[in-house]
Formats: structure tokens, C-alpha cells, sequence
């Protein structure tokens, strides 16, 4: 019976780990984070960013999404600068595989055994999108989240996975001091 009752925790784990984006945040412990309801982005930063006008874009899209959604308001005089900045890098995947089936136990030759080896390879890219927000008045960095992901090449799809990113990487703010 008891390895009935650990088979919903395993479950919860193994969907738990299943997450695509993991997310990290630092913020100064100092700053009083409830007076912040105003933000813009800091083009000068955000114009530094090497990634394509498009996803730029998508990425300022999903913030503003996120932030008005928290409250806060667009503005020209802000309490906030929100800026980004990404880094990507190549992942290779090699996997390898064997079988065998037939009759028999334990090492030695058996010849109904059957062994088969199989190799793959895949590549995919792996992203990290870090947000700041920084003090407009004091132009000091007060919060930082990180948000480190595999990105997908598909048209379709992107706007989904930046949404992804974003919703995880601001769902750390503000931060809950302990």
C-alpha cells in the first residue's frame, strides 16, 4: 500500500521538473518595492540588446502585458526603467541506447540474444532573458530576474515562449522578503 501513496508525489515531481523555463531572481533587501506603480523601458539599454527588432519587440510586448496586469502604469515619468538583455548558447544532445532481448541472465554469449546500439544527436539553443528594473530617480538596479529556457525556432510558437518567459521571470515580483 504505501508505494500507492508515492506514486502521486512522483507524478508531481516528474510534472513539476517538466517546466521549460526556470526562473531566478536578486533584489536589493534594502528598497521598499510598494511605492513602484510607474514604469518605461530604457531604450538605451534595451537598444544594445543583439537579438532581432522582432523579438525585441515581443519581449517589451510581454512585459508591458505582465506589468499592467500587476498594476503598474506606462509612463513618461516613471518610479521604474525596465531594461533586458539575452544571451543564447548551442546545447548538443547525445543519446545512447541499447537492447537486447532473447534468452538468458547475466554476462556471457547466448546466441537468442539479440544487442542493438543506437546513437542520436540533437541540438537545440538554450536562452536566458535577464529583466532589470531599475530605480529612475536613484538610477540604481533594485531587481533582477533571470529566466534560462530552451527557445524554438518556430514562427508560430515564439510569442508563446517569450510570453512563457516573461510571465515566469516577473511572477518573482515583487520579491517576498522573509
Amino acid at each position: 500500500m504505501k508505494t500507492y501513496k508515492l506514486i502521486p508525489v512522483f507524478l508531481l515531481l516528474v510534472l513539476a521538473s517538466c517546466s521549460s523555463v526556470t526562473v531566478y531572481s536578486d533584489y536589493d533587501k534594502n528598497v521598499d518595492f510598494a511605492p513602484y506603480k510607474t514604469y518605461a523601458f530604457f531604450k538605451p539599454g534595451i537598444d544594445k540588446v543583439e537579438i532581432s527588432d522582432l523579438d525585441k519587440r515581443r519581449i517589451l510586448h510581454a512585459i508591458d502585458n505582465e506589468l499592467q496586469a500587476k498594476g503598474f502604469t506606462k509612463s513618461e515619468n516613471p518610479d521604474l526603467l525596465v531594461n533586458i538583455f539575452t544571451k543564447s548558447r548551442e546545447q548538443v544532445n547525445v543519446n545512447q541506447f541499447s537492447a537486447g532481448w532473447g534468452y538468458g541472465w547475466g554476462w556471457g554469449w547466448n546466441p537468442w540474444m539479440m544487442y542493438g546500439n543506437q546513437t542520436s544527436v540533437s541540438t537545440s539553443t538554450e536562452g536566458t532573458l535577464y529583466i532589470d528594473l531599475i530605480d529612475a530617480k536613484k538610477k540604481e538596479m533594485v531587481w533582477q530576474g533571470e529566466g534560462l529556457g530552451t527557445l524554438t525556432k518556430n514562427v508560430d510558437k515564439k510569442d508563446e515562449k517569450v510570453a512563457e518567459f516573461v510571465n515566469k521571470i516577473l511572477a518573482q515580483y515583487p520579491p517576498v522578503k522573509k
